[in-house]
């Protein structure tokens, strides 16, 4: 075995079967990964073999960063408390923040998870407001707590046609490829922002307003959506005229990923939310979230909020370190222009692949939506599944999402390379070009014979598109032994899906 492991991985893997819980749902089922040591961008399994990361943004300056390491341990040493005593490292990290945002984002709250840091943002748009209901783009995901399945329609909309309850409001995800407008040359921002005035205009008239318009600043689950410029900008005022407040969901995509800024929210130029939620990348694997908003919706409420761990100078340690590195080692510079380079890379392959529907991204946030056909834009779900297994086979790590899963998402650690980026190009050049070869002669490279998998109609998103794409969709072969995946169950971050009925709530 190898050092650090306790027991041999088929013991893991039984182990685990039997004591954690079955929604708790592993990334490859049937063939899955066990990882015993990281470092940078890369993974390492329990035979010492290598895999690039590609998708790992918790590991935001890279797994196991020498220097958060140390910043954790060295603290660990001298005391970690909670934050009813003064301690330094609490308003250190705050103001280190607060350097980061615009002045008006000036009082915080430190959490734990994202998950904490929007249920939070919430409740505290609701005592400020005196409103309750809430309104969300279209597969938007925020967490997982009661509330924030409610007000996810990436969740919810896996229940049944009770799963959207009547205080939750949903507007289109303002996405410039699937756009939803029949006009061409207009002014998308515009005009998804005018949906969601439609919207409010509505709900006014039937006597209620909203608490807080709550968005992701750059869509990932719902597949890398980049809202087009002058969206945001518009909704806020849409929202504030409505008597609702704006909060800007950070979790997924702040801290430099977007290489141009320091939060994502900030590529829409002059805009500036009400609240902002921070989590996965801001301790680097180290449980560290965080709520920032106006002096005026924080002191809109007497009671007292108290979290045993949030804000506790370990965490508070970790954060300031991770800070240190992304300016130290410059890596929101690096992800500009790493960013850069694989974007023009993949359309470059977009060039000689007709699959590659749409490139879109900004940094280290990067989609490559996949289709049957460019015309109609019919997901190339089997396809991209496909392409997640043959890429694990060649010790790649990538994932996919959107509402058909036919989106393949790039949120790698900050310190991936140009020659990373060529690396993964490569590899899914191969692959793509694999499939095209089924596609006319039935075969792949190596010769095997093609077989025929259909997508399940039980995924969200696919059910739309399954008959009319059935015949293109068994062009697709299961190549050698990956086969065996059932694509529906391989996705890496979806792991609730509903085509599995018995677990179609799954928490993510």
């Amino acid at each position: 075995m190898a050092s650090g492991e306790m027991f041999d991985k088929a013991e893991t893997l039984a182990l685990r079967g039997k004591l954690i819980g079955p929604t708790c749902r592993l990334f490859f089922p049937n063939d899955p990964i066990k990882m015993v040591r990281a470092h940078g961008q890369y993974m390492y399994n329990e035979a010492g073999e290598k895999y690039l990361d590609c998708i790992n943004n918790v590991a935001h300056v890279g797994h196991c960063h020498p220097d958060v390491v140390a910043a954790a341990s060295k603290q660990m040493e001298t005391i970690n408390t909670n934050s009813r005593f003064l301690h330094d490292n609490l308003v250190a990290y705050a103001q280190r923040l607060a350097a980061t945002l615009p002045p008006s984002l000036s009082v915080f709250y430190f959490v734990n998870s994202g998950s904490e840091a929007n249920d939070l943002a919430v409740q505290l748009a609701r005592r400020y407001t005196g409103n309750y209901d809430v309104m969300v783009m279209d597969n938007g995901y925020h967490g997982t707590t009661a509330l924030l399945m409610d007000i996810s329609p990436y969740k919810f909309k896996q229940a049944d046609s009770s799963g959207k309850k009547d205080w939750v409001h949903v507007v289109p995800a303002p996405c410039t490829y699937r756009k939803i407008f029949e006009e061409d040359n207009i002014d998308l921002g515009k005009a998804y922002a005018d949906e969601v005035k439609k919207q409010l205009g509505n709900l006014k008239a039937s006597g209620k307003m909203i608490a807080a318009f709550l968005a992701e600043s750059l869509q990932s689950c719902g597949g890398q959506v980049i809202p087009p410029e002058g969206y945001f900008q518009r909704v806020i005022e849409h929202v504030h005229q409505a008597g609702g407040v704006f909060i800007a969901d950070e979790v997924q995509v702040g801290f430099g990923r977007v290489g141009s800024s320091f939060w994502a929210f900030q590529l829409q130029h002059g805009f500036v939310p009400d609240v902002v939620t921070m989590g996965k990348p801001m301790g680097n694997g180290h449980p560290l979230a965080c709520v920032v908003t106006t002096a005026a919706i924080a002191s809109s409420s007497s009671i007292e909020y108290f979290n045993t761990f949030g804000g506790n100078p370990v965490s508070c340690a970790v954060g300031l370190a991770v800070l240190d590195v992304l300016e130290k080692e410059e890596l929101l510079k690096n992800a500009k222009i790493v960013g850069a380079h694989l974007i023009a890379t993949l359309h470059k392959l977009q060039s000689r692949h007709p699959i590659i529907g749409d490139i879109r991204g900004t940094g280290l946030f990067i989609g490559v939506e996949l289709v049957l056909d460019r015309e109609t834009k019919e997901p190339a779900t089997a396809e991209a599944q496909h392409v997640i297994v043959r890429l694990k086979d060649e010790r790649v790590l990538l994932s996919t999402d959107g509402p058909a899963r036919n989106v393949l998402k790039f949120k790698p650690p900050m310190c991936f390379t140009k020659a990373d980026a060529d690396f993964v190009t490569t590899k899914l050049e191969h692959i793509l070009t694999d499939i095209e070869n089924i596609g006319r002669h039935g075969t792949s490279d190596s010769g095997i014979e093609s077989g025929i998998k259909e997508p399940d109609v039980s995924l969200p998103g696919i059910q739309e598109n399954h008959h009319s794409g059935r015949k293109k969709q068994r062009r697709m072969a299961d190549v050698g032994h990956q086969a065996k995946d059932d694509f529906s169950s391989i996705n890496w971050i979806s792991h609730d899906l509903a085509s599995q009925p018995q677990v179609s709530n799954i928490v993510k």
